[in-house]
């Protein structure tokens, strides 16, 4: 099981009493499986992903990613798992204003040792960004700088992806673009998909659904 989460709890501080988010939510996803996770917002959905990703702690329960508890792991050895196991598209773009599209593509599979450049030349066409690579992220609209933020995710081939509404700023091609992209990394390479989106059709596109209400999966 690549990941497998059992019984995870998340408060965050309130007034007068915490706010219980996640309240004791399991869930299991396989190599190659593909989950929508749906749910109304403040649903407690991008804290899940949070979670899992290693970026907060829970309060209780474990998350397994290959079999590493991470709950317990120290902050370097969470960026390792980041930077080698888990892509992130979260809906910050955290693009390198330094570096040019093309640089910002092939970041994290330089530092994963996994870069590929017919495989980034490959994303960057069937994003769009082609025409771009050169540009930096200051020079980009909204939309071009999230296509960089996917693709760069997707460049460094992740074994588990973590994607928070990754098309939400994005129009109809665009969005088809992505998410066949990462259907593709899914069946080429096993990667598997953990996907919040309010898309009832990008939804019914992947292989399983969950949906997250009240703090529980039901």
């Amino acid at each position: 099981m690549l990941l497998d989460i059992r019984d995870l709890r998340k408060s965050f501080p309130g007034d007068p009493d915490p706010v219980t988010v996640l309240d004791g939510v399991s869930l299991a996803l396989d190599t190659g499986e593909t989950l929508a996770l749906t749910g109304e917002s403040g649903s407690g959905k991008s804290t899940l992903l949070t979670l899992i990703a290693g970026l907060d702690r829970p309060d209780a329960g474990q998350v397994r990613i290959n079999g590493t508890e991470i709950t317990t792991l120290r902050d370097r050895a969470l960026a390792a798992l980041r930077r080698d196991t888990v892509g992130l598209v979260f809906q910050q773009f955290n693009l390198i204003p330094s570096l040019t599209c093309g640089q910002n593509l092939s970041f994290h599979a330089r530092l994963a040792g996994r870069e590929d450049r017919d495989w980034q030349d490959r994303i960057a066409a069937r994003l769009g960004l082609a025409p771009l690579l050169d540009r930096y992220p200051e020079q980009l609209s909204g939309g071009q700088q999230q296509r960089v933020a996917i693709g760069r995710t997707l460049a460094a081939r992740p074994a588990l992806i973590l994607a928070d509404e990754p098309t939400g700023n994005l129009d109809e091609d665009s969005s088809e673009a992505v998410l066949q992209l990462f259907l593709d990394l899914s069946r080429d390479s096993g990667a598997a998909l953990l996907m919040v989106t309010h898309s009832q059709a990008l939804a019914a596109r992947l292989i399983r659904r969950a949906h997250l209400s009240h703090g529980t999966i039901g």
